[in-house]
């Protein structure tokens, strides 16, 4: 199976690895964006010289969510780890996934009892990755409180990771930020994803961690309101009555942010958006 991370001949120095590229896909909206990636992400993968790929997958599935299906294809598309956010719990079928294949999480900041776990740790070239999902609470569902969560993850698993990696699912920009800021030089890869619109905004912490507040959707974006057919949204938006929103169609675009992670001073030493469209 491809699902393991490519051999990279140009992070090694001397048998170490000594960069490791990791790309992070914005959420991925609806099946015409899944099939999109079937179709381009190896090639996008080789292209970048990508060690690794986490991608949102919570709106993947046809009607929001995900279930193991979508998942499934995701993986066998490219990706390493999926993420959710507050669309993760939408299909039921995903549960009982969730509970058997660690690399599909869910928000760590859910109560324990639900499905599924908030972290992973995965090993690339004989790096450990750990792997994070938080939700946000501002203008959202009131869940446990993201830092306190995060801290506790990284004191729990302290000496078992080498780098981390944080996909921050949430609504305000100002508690992303703070989040980047709170972390910074404990996690290297630290990265927004629900708003589905992508900021301008990547940075190098002063700590070395690398932050964007907001990656973008891959999906239909320019003739749709987030992913969903305009007239849904706007229908919505001027009667108020309950409607149920489509996917739109149309041209498809991939959004990213690539970060380039020294090994050794375990600082993000590069961090680029990326985009491709069809």
């Amino acid at each position: 199976s491809m699902r393991t991370a490519l051999y990279n001949p140009y992070t090694f120095k001397g048998g170490i690895m000594s960069q490791l590229r990791i790309l992070c896909i914005g959420d991925v909206v609806g099946p015409l964006a899944v099939a999109f990636l079937e179709r381009r992400l190896w090639q996008l993968r080789t292209s970048l010289r990508v060690d690794f790929t986490v991608l949102n997958a919570e709106n993947a599935a046809p009607g929001d969510g995900t279930d193991p299906q979508t998942a499934r294809a995701l993986f066998a598309a490219g990706a390493d780890v999926l993420t959710g956010g507050n669309h993760t719990f939408q299909k039921r079928s995903l549960y009982a996934y969730l509970e058997q294949e660690r690399r599909i999480l869910r928000p760590a900041n859910y109560p324990p009892d639900c499905p599924g776990s908030g972290y992973t740790i995965e090993t690339i070239q004989g790096l450990r990755l750990l792997c994070i999902n938080v939700n946000g609470t501002v203008f959202m569902q009131n869940l446990a409180c993201p830092f306190r969560t995060v801290s506790q993850i990284l004191q729990r698993e302290d000496g078992k990771y080498d780098l981390a990696l944080l996909d921050i699912h949430a609504e305000a920009t100002s508690e992303k930020i703070a989040l980047g800021q709170y972390f910074d030089g404990r996690i290297q890869v630290i990265y927004g994803t629900h708003t589905h619109v992508p900021t301008a905004d990547e940075q190098i912490l002063p700590h070395g961690s690398g932050y964007i507040t907001d990656v973008g959707m891959t999906g239909p974006e320019h003739h749709s309101v987030l992913g969903v057919k305009t007239e849904c949204v706007i229908d919505f938006l001027t009667k108020k009555m309950p409607r149920r929103f489509e996917p739109a169609d149309g041209p498809l675009t991939l959004r990213a942010a690539l970060f380039t992670v020294d090994t050794q001073t375990r600082r993000t030493v590069q961090l680029e958006r990326i985009t491709v469209e069809e």
